[in-house]
């Protein structure tokens, strides 16, 4: 019998030389796909997070505790203007009885009676008073608040020096009329300060101009209404 050949192998198909063996074959362009789709998901997210919200926690908070601070203090310009006015008819009426009474220059007029002093005194103590336990507020309200606490203050204090030249012997009390009057002076001049930033605040919250002046006398050094209208 003749001797048989060698058996050869048969060669794979085609389609498992690719795989290796006859396995699923990974295309290209489904590789390209599979990649795309997941950096796609991570850049996605990332952006939706920044799309979201891009501060960090610490910045976030640091925006919202500015922006309750704006409405607080907007809230403090209004609550101070009603207060300032209301404080400015108690007080008016004295300031310009003061102001015939301690005229800026010149020589003062005929002492006042006691009784009148001890209104003054009344009310000048009331408008003190108004100004105790003060609300937390921005720097912009508190300069503006201080300024007319501060005002009022002084004029307590010259109704008090004047109270004392009432009584003081006829010697000293030219001395204590003239201090009475500076103190006056200084009074209506620092309660103007505090009246001109009240009047600038408002304007930046959107109220327009809002004036609370104390009446000045002619020759006294101090900051009055610009004339605007009201609200305007």
């Amino acid at each position: 019998m003749p001797p048989r050949s060698p058996s050869r192998a048969r060669p794979l198909p085609a389609r498992a030389r690719a795989t290796g063996g006859g396995g699923f074959r990974w295309r290209p362009v489904v590789i390209a796909a599979a990649v795309a789709l997941v950096v796609g998901g991570l850049i996605g997210g990332l952006v939706g997070g920044a799309v979201a919200d891009p501060r960090s926690d610490t910045q976030r908070r640091i925006d919202e505790l500015q922006v309750a601070e704006v409405k607080r203090d907007a809230d403090q310009v209004v609550a101070l203007t009603d207060q300032a006015r209301r404080i400015l008819e108690l007080l008016g009426p004295a300031v310009e009885q003061l102001a015939t009474a301690l005229p800026p220059k010149g020589a003062p007029g005929p002492l006042v009676e006691q009784g009148k002093v001890d209104g003054w005194k009344a009310v000048t103590r009331k408008g003190v008073e108004e100004f105790k336990d003060p609300p937390s507020a921005g720097t912009a309200v508190n300069i503006a608040r201080g300024s007319l606490a501060g005002g009022a203050r002084q004029l307590d204090l010259a109704v008090d020096t004047y109270a004392a030249a009432v009584k003081a012997p006829e010697a000293d009390r030219a001395a204590l009329l003239s201090l009475a009057s500076r103190q006056r002076d200084l009074a209506v001049a620092g309660w103007s300060v505090g009246a001109t930033q009240l009047d600038q605040l408002n304007v930046d919250i959107g109220r327009g101009h809002q004036h609370a002046f104390l009446p000045s006398a002619p020759g006294q050094e101090a900051m009055t209404s610009d004339g605007s209208k009201e609200g305007e």
